[in-house]
Formats: structure tokens, sequence, C-alpha cells
């Protein structure tokens, strides 16, 4: 059976890209920010300033919040572009399959 995605709900669609993405990057950016701030913390040469490292390491730790904040708001204007693309063109077309529970009639 063959189905069109109309529109999208624009806060909630937004809301949930952003938390994924938060995620996402909070597993890969918090690890690199904590080594980045004690790798600052440790190395005390006059070629390296100890803000360099320590405040880079601490720029790793906020960008999961900026990430999710900038993937909402594009989500939200992709949202609204779809969803008036979508009055004029229908929308996009995906095919579903009706699934048979069998935990009424395993025989069916």
């Amino acid at each position: 059976m063959k189905r069109r995605i109309k529109r999208f709900g624009v806060v909630q669609t937004a809301a949930m890209f952003a938390l994924v993405y938060f995620v996402f990057m909070a597993i890969l950016m918090i690890p690199i920010g904590l080594f980045m701030t004690l790798a600052g913390l440790s190395r005390f040469s006059e070629h390296y300033s100890f803000l360099n490292g320590f405040g880079s390491g601490i720029l790793f730790l906020f960008l999961p919040f900026v990430y999710a904040v900038i993937v909402f708001v594009m989500t939200a204007i992709a949202c609204l572009v779809y969803n008036l693309i979508a009055k004029w063109i229908g929308g996009i077309e995906v095919e579903i399959a009706d699934e048979i529970d069998r935990t009424k009639n395993p025989f069916q």
C-alpha cells in the first residue's frame, strides 16, 4: 500500500533530530574535551599556553549543545520548506506493508 508523507511536525521533528545529534556529538566530543582539558592542564611550556589546551577542551565539552541548537534550527527550516513543497507536488511516497498479527491465530 502506497502512502504519502504530507507534512512533518516542525517542532517535534526538529527536537527529535536535535536530541539524536546531541547524543552522537556527546559520545564523540565529551571524551575528546576531557582529554584536551587534562592535556592542557598537564603541559606547561613556554610554547604551549595553559589556556590553549584548557580552553579548547572546554570548547569540546560545549560543542554537543551548540550542535544540537544548530541542528534544531536547520531541521525546523527544512521541515517548513518540505511542508510548503509537499503542498504543491504531494510529498514523499512510501510503500507500507500491513503486518499480520499471528499471535491471535497462528495458522493465518
